[in-house]
């Protein structure tokens, strides 16, 4: 069965008239203007798909809407407009009983706060889904204990949640959520209570998980950097509503308007677009005719200053059956770096940092 998520035209209004406050939302009504009669609109007209085992970032600011939207696509916070569907369920038109069953067996949450029980044990705490399930005791100790190997957490099962890191306490919440088998992880702002190191390491240890257990993951975020790092695409969020959504390219190179591009003005270029991004499209011309080194539609920014700087030319970007797809000249490099970057010399740097995951770029976080 598929574990495709859908949202549909969400609302969330606390307040007064919630569903007055919808229909004047739908008929233009500013989000101020609620605000003045006592009713806040937390989250107006979000629609979005997340397709099986894409990881779906949903960026914004403090107060744009993004916690509550979350809370809304596993029924902790009822939609006052719209529905959401999961595998094809519509979990908004189920009632709490059958809620809370999908929510034990289809959709695992990891929070910001590590919420580990400190009296019990990092095993018991990485089977306490399982124990809400009903699982027999050994069945879940078993499956916590492969989970909290796959987190890196082997050897630590008896431990005290007191005596491991932060960062080893997170790593215990996502092993909770992936005892449970559940196809669709919510994890909202999971990693922004560690320290910068410890949060590239979970990140890092997300990514390497999604390439063998392709979860359907909808990850909630403040991070731009952490969004373009994690997400195969992101939502950006401002007052409620959802601005863009698209690639982290897309975003970066194509900014719906002002308040988007006004995030992504400050973000080292170098560290996201590739050569797909920044090319012009060309289906013939000298550059695939010589023996000049050439890039393929996923080479990381920094690579094709590298080769840029080797080639008396564009920069010939070839596919995957060699056919010229198009070139990027210097000058289009020295662009998109931008007046802040726009020193020749920061062409230069680490191959390492910029690699592409399957299609996704990476970016520091």
């Amino acid at each position: 069965m598929s574990s495709r998520l859908e949202a549909e035209h969400l609302y969330k209004v606390f307040g007064r008239r919630p569903q007055d406050a919808v229909k004047r939302l739908e008929q233009g009504t500013d989000r101020d203007e609620l605000r003045e009669d006592g009713t806040t609109a937390a989250v107006i007209d979000a629609s979005f798909r997340v397709e099986p085992g894409e990881i779906f970032v949903v960026m914004g600011l403090s107060g744009s809407g993004k916690s509550t939207l979350l809370r809304m696509l596993n029924g902790l916070l009822e939609p006052t407009s719209g529905h959401v569907s999961f595998e094809g369920e519509n979990l908004t038109a189920l009632g709490d009983r059958e809620l809370r069953a999908v929510r034990a067996n289809k959709i695992s949450m990891v929070f910001q706060h590590f919420a580990l029980f400190p009296h019990r044990s990092v095993r018991e705490n990485a089977a306490y889904g399982l124990a809400v399930q009903g699982v027999p005791r050994a069945e879940r100790e078993r499956r916590a204990g492969e989970a909290l190997a796959l987190c890196g957490l082997a050897g630590w099962e008896d431990s005290w949640p007191d005596e491991l890191s932060g960062g080893m306490q997170q790593r215990v919440g996502l092993a909770r959520a992936l005892a449970t088998d559940a196809d669709l992880l919510l994890m909202d702002e999971s990693f922004s209570a560690l320290d910068p190191l410890i949060r590239r390491d979970m990140q890092d240890q997300l990514l390497e998980l999604q390439k063998t257990l392709k979860k359907t993951i909808v990850f909630i975020t403040h991070d731009l950097n952490e969004a373009m790092r994690l997400g195969d695409r992101i939502a950006v969020m401002r007052d409620g509503r959802i601005v863009q959504t698209g690639t982290a390219e897309d975003i970066l190179v194509r900014p719906a308007n002002d308040y988007v591009a006004s995030f992504t003005r400050d973000v080292d270029r170098s560290r996201v677009l590739t050569a797909g991004a920044v090319m012009d499209p060309e289906t013939q011309g000298d550059e695939a005719d010589c023996d000049c080194p050439t890039a393929t539609p996923d080479s990381p920014f920094t690579e094709l200053c590298a080769l840029s700087a080797r080639v008396p030319h564009a920069v010939a970007v070839l596919d995957e059956d060699g056919e010229l797809v198009g070139v990027v000249p210097s000058r289009r490099l020295l662009g998109f770096l931008g007046d802040r970057q726009g020193d020749p010399e920061s062409c230069t740097g680490s191959h390492d940092a910029h690699t592409a995951r399957g299609g996704k770029v990476t970016a520091g976080a």
